[in-house]
């Protein structure tokens, strides 16, 4: 199976993408919107699947919304590549649908160039992999990871429970429990990604190659004051949920200094205020706090001293506190052998590239838990993501894609069993 010359088409792929971002666009913003489980997640979906039927790849979607285009034997282990399809809201045109796009047109460089693989290919657009409802659920339903108690108690920021979502999908606990994979079935997981930071494009550098993915902590805090008139009520009589959540902001750095290391973020990116009018004290704030790092350990400290500080804070505020964890994903060392695979063939095609951690969360981590899994990482320009300025320049995902096709190559090469 020589190969060393094949290559991606870089106007099909543009193209691919280009279809996807049709849905979802928002033309005030110039960002796109396409939250998991929406209507034009589910279009996009609809669409993505018809793509790959009309390129003759055996398709599917499972219970959980994952969509698949299968390309080899019909029979056996796969080696699965792929990324999400869903945005955050307003979010950019890379994000997650690059990935998902790569996979299908290396698959398709594949075929044109008459490579009958060994061990099939499907190609994987996972479903709500954003973390509306806190977690990666269509990797972690393809990876049995998902309980019917998790399903029940899921809620997106919004207060829509995922289990009446579902059920307007004509989908419910047992249909996503049946999305999980037979062990063995899944030979190794690639996943091609913008970096969504800023390190490959300030060190020039064309290739990330992951070994390692920071853990995501999910807490919802509550603090619960006093709505009253601010004209009226005194300074030191108050008790201001906004003022208690404005001090614990405040105090994150000192926190990530005293407990955490260069790895370790932590974000208060949803506030609800209550009553939330300009002339009344703030009565309640309900907010998101997510924590990450590439070490559990440190991830758990972080967790632990983030509540005592929000709870101090309460206390100086009059305020009552009450905090749940919405979801915790563990960091995770991605496959070393896969790793090394990437960075051999990387430096056998004249694409430097430098192994890093990822410190936002990708399907690839997920899948770890059930076979060997990699992740390619291509520049970000000033390393902005989950926002409409996003962008990675074609040129740098040319690269990315065809070390992706080369890696696919390598690996289906190996008979199945």
């Amino acid at each position: 199976m020589p190969t060393p010359h094949l290559r991606v088409d870089l106007k099909r792929l543009k193209s691919l993408l280009e279809g996807v971002n049709r849905f979802g666009p928002d033309p005030r913003t110039g960002g796109f919107n396409r939250p998991g489980f929406s209507r034009d997640d589910t279009r996009c979906r609809s669409w993505f699947a018809a793509r790959m039927r009309e390129e003759g790849l055996t398709v599917w979607t499972d219970g959980a919304l994952n969509v698949f285009g299968r390309f080899g034997p019909g029979d056996g282990p796969c080696i699965m590549a792929g990324s999400h399809l869903d945005t955050v809201v307003n979010g950019g045109a890379f994000d997650g649908a690059l990935g998902a796009c790569v996979a299908l047109e290396c698959v398709l460089a594949m075929k044109d160039a008459g490579i009958v693989p060994n061990t099939a290919v499907e190609v994987a657009a996972t479903s709500e992999e954003e973390g509306r409802f806190g977690g990666m659920l269509g990797s972690q339903a393809i990876t049995g990871q998902v309980t019917p108690e998790w399903i029940a108690a899921a809620v997106d920021a919004e207060g829509n429970r995922l289990s009446e979502v579902l059920k307007a999908h004509d989908l419910d606990a047992g249909t996503i429990l049946a999305a999980a994979r037979r062990p063995g079935s899944i030979a190794a997981f690639l996943e091609l990604h913008i970096e969504q930071g800023p390190i490959l494009e300030q060190e020039q550098v064309p290739i990330g190659i992951a070994d390692r993915v920071s853990g995501v902590c999910y807490l919802e805090l509550d603090f619960t004051g006093t709505a009253n008139h601010s004209g009226t009520t005194p300074m030191h009589l108050r008790a201001d949920a906004f003022a208690g959540l404005a001090e614990l902001a405040h105090s994150i750095p000192q926190l990530i200094e005293a407990h955490g290391t260069d790895q370790s973020r932590i974000t208060i990116g949803h506030v609800s205020l209550t009553p939330n009018q300009p002339h009344t004290i703030p009565g309640r704030a309900v907010f998101s706090v997510i924590i990450r790092d590439t070490s559990e350990e440190v991830m758990r400290t972080l967790r632990e001293n983030m509540t005592l500080t929000a709870e101090a804070s309460a206390k100086r505020h009059r305020l009552t506190m009450k905090a749940k964890e919405r979801s915790w994903l563990s960091p995770v060392l991605l496959d070393p052998d896969v790793a090394d695979l990437l960075e051999v063939l990387s430096e056998r095609h004249g694409l430097p590239a430098r192994r890093m951690p990822s410190g936002a969360g990708h399907d690839a981590q997920t899948m770890q838990a059930f076979c060997p899994s990699g992740l390619i990482f291509v520049p970000s320009r000033g390393g902005i993501s989950h926002a409409p300025e996003e962008h990675s320049d074609w040129q740098d995902i040319e690269k990315g894609a065809n070390l992706m096709l080369q890696a696919l190559i390598e690996l289906c090469r190996a008979k199945p069993g």
